[in-house]
């Protein structure tokens, strides 16, 4: 049995894109919480040590200027996107911080070096807390999936889906996907958040993330037959147990906020996501720098479902 050790540390709601380049591209939360960051590599091992490239800082004032959260980057229709959140304050009203959904975007093959455009507002028909944005293409429709509040339901977010007219504007109305509702979805908050997509075995499978961000944080998974309508909210199901969650006996905990990616053969699937080492947080748990990246084998069981097994072992 081999520990795993952080890949990166200081680094949340980690993502990692392996392109037809034959880069992979890292991004994440940075602790402090003011910018994007952009780092490539030939191998996922060389990672740490990569230059980072801040391709995007927030302003001194505006919607944009507080606590830029979980940039993703993707390459749709020709371009690089990377998708995150931010806020115009660090108020907390009605019990919920006031971010919304953005996307800058560069023409650049090598987005490290590329012009990025100033961002764009993504719009849900719904002007409420969101967050936590990843795109997917499936039977050549691209799709976006996020976190938001809707009003009249419990908690800070429940996961949506919509088809995208273009990588910067959904062409339909949200589709509620899931809404935290078992025991340890609503563990310190009502949250499902952190949604990431992954199509194998003739499955679309989302995971999420659930509960507060200390060591209750885990992650639970949705899924669905390639071949059904994915804005039918009947098609998709949802497994009642968490797929990873804090892992004690290795002090690992809070499991979360996870990405795929593969290795550099093409024939490993890999889970990327952010835990902490120590329990003993002071204050508010967001505003603790050590959530760490890590990164490990996804295995598979005999009816083609994801085995995510415990967050500190291969």
């Amino acid at each position: 049995m081999t520990l795993l050790k952080p890949l990166i540390e200081q680094r949340a709601d980690p993502f990692i894109k392996k392109h037809t380049d034959g880069y992979y591209y890292f991004t994440a939360s940075v602790p402090q919480y003011d910018r994007i960051e952009l780092r490539r590599a030939k191998t996922i091992a060389e990672l740490p040590a990569a230059k980072t490239v801040d391709v995007w800082r927030k302003p001194d004032s505006g919607p944009l200027c507080e606590l830029i959260w979980a940039p993703e980057i993707h390459h749709n229709m020709g371009a690089w996107y990377v998708y995150f959140a931010a806020a115009p304050t660090r108020e907390i009203k009605d019990e919920l911080f006031q971010h919304r959904m953005y996307c800058i975007s560069t023409d650049a093959d090598n987005p490290l070096e590329g012009k990025w455009k100033e961002p764009v507002k993504i719009e849900t028909g719904m002007d409420t807390f969101c967050l936590d944005a990843t795109t997917f293409t499936h039977k050549g429709v691209l799709y976006y999936v996020w976190a938001q509040k809707e009003n009249g339901i419990r908690g800070n977010s429940n996961i949506y889906i919509s088809p995208m007219d273009t990588p910067d504007r959904i062409a339909a109305k949200p589709i509620r996907l899931s809404i935290p509702e078992l025991e340890w979805e609503i563990r310190g908050f009502w949250v499902n958040e952190g949604p990431s997509v992954l199509i194998r075995n003739g499955k679309v499978f989302i995971s999420y993330s659930a509960s507060a961000t200390d060591e209750n944080y885990a992650m639970g998974l949705l899924y669905a037959d390639e071949d059904v309508d994915l804005l039918n909210p009947n098609n998709w199901h949802k497994k009642q147990e968490p797929v990873l969650q804090t892992c004690y006996e290795h002090g690992v905990y809070g499991p979360g906020h996870n990405s795929f990616t593969v290795s550099e053969d093409g024939t490993q699937d890999l889970l990327v996501y952010h835990a902490r080492t120590y329990t003993e947080i002071e204050g508010d748990p967001l505003w603790n720098p050590d959530r760490h990246t890590y990164v490990k084998p996804l295995k598979w069981d005999d009816n083609g479902m994801p085995v995510f097994g415990k967050p500190s072992v291969a």
